[in-house]
């Protein structure tokens, strides 16, 4: 095992750009000066609660993070022994992006609290997200049978909450933070039972949305500069020490320099693989269009010899 400051820097071992990005992202939200403002800015338990307070004292342990992100009921490596897993046999496995406990400023009580976060540019990947999330603090309820609590005794049942960081939300949702929760509603007479009852699960919906958005300040500018792919380390830096307090340790900084560096990585390999949609789509309206072969298209375009044999390949695949 390397050293504690250098371990989430050095231990990434993915040869995939855009999967190390995602890891190094869900690492870098997992520091507690991070988490920390997050909790201050979306749970109304910690609203009133200094940010220092909150990552030393409210935060136990080490929050847990997985390698990668899997989707409910499918496998996946864990970094952190099993704290990031739910498993059941008939609901399969699901494993969570960071998950910690968290305990009630003035109680001794515990919340569990998850953290996800979904780094992909589509906000509908077949699915509303809110319902994974409604899934994910369901699984997290469920799971406390037979480690929070043993029989009936439902009373001991922990509130959970699931926080989803959307990178790349509708404009219309951007710069957004919104919470779904349970509520209790009278239909007849007035029957009150006590909040602390029912009020179980709540998911937190983060939408960034850029400088050029309202309400661009607070939590929701912090996120964005932090995973921004278009800020350099040294900016983040100085944005994060001087707007919002946050210093930076030796391994949060390497992980943001980690961060950064994948970003190009991710961008790069994008805008080759347009460019490579684009020669393609260009070979065939040549073929198509005037009547020449795709050697002869190649030609034209002026492809180099040596890359032509990969175009070959994937019009044959086409």
């Amino acid at each position: 095992m390397v050293d504690g400051e250098t371990t989430i820097a050095q231990g990434l071992y993915v040869t995939d750009d855009s999967a190390g990005y995602d890891a190094a992202c869900k690492r870098v939200l997992s520091e507690k000066a991070i988490l920390a403002r997050i909790m201050k800015s979306c749970l109304e338990e910690y609203k009133d609660c200094d940010v220092g307070d909150i990552a030393e004292k409210y935060i136990e342990g080490q929050p847990q993070v997985s390698n990668f992100p899997v989707l409910p009921d499918e496998g996946g490596t864990v970094i952190n022994g099993m704290d990031t897993e739910d498993k059941s046999v008939r609901e399969g496995m699901v494993t969570y992006d960071i998950r910690f406990h968290a305990i009630v400023p003035d109680s001794k009580e515990e919340i569990g609290l998850i953290v996800n976060v979904e780094a992909q540019n589509d906000f509908y990947p077949g699915y509303p997200l809110i319902k994974r999330g409604i899934y994910y603090c369901s699984r997290m309820i469920s799971s406390q049978h037979g480690r929070e609590f043993t029989g009936s005794h439902y009373e001991k049942i922990k509130k959970v909450y699931s926080i989803w960081i959307c990178m790349n939300p509708p404009k219309s949702q951007g710069n957004t933070i919104t919470r779904y929760r349970l509520m209790e509603e009278h239909l007849v007479g007035e029957a009150a039972e006590p909040v602390r009852n029912y009020d179980l699960l709540s998911i937190v919906m983060l939408c960034l949305g850029g400088p050029d958005g309202e309400n661009y300040d607070g939590v929701l500018r912090m996120l964005d500069v932090l995973l921004s792919n278009e800020t350099s380390a040294a900016e983040k830096r100085k944005i994060l020490q001087d707007d919002y307090d946050i210093q930076m340790t030796q391994r949060l900084e390497s992980e943001v320099s980690v961060m950064c560096n994948l970003s190009k990585g991710v961008e790069e390999k994008g805008m080759a693989k347009g460019l490579t949609k684009g020669i393609l789509a260009s070979i065939k309206n040549m073929v198509k269009n005037m009547g020449v072969s795709v050697e002869q298209a190649m030609s034209v375009l002026e492809i180099p010899e040596a890359e032509r044999q990969k175009y070959m390949d994937l019009l044959k695949r086409q």
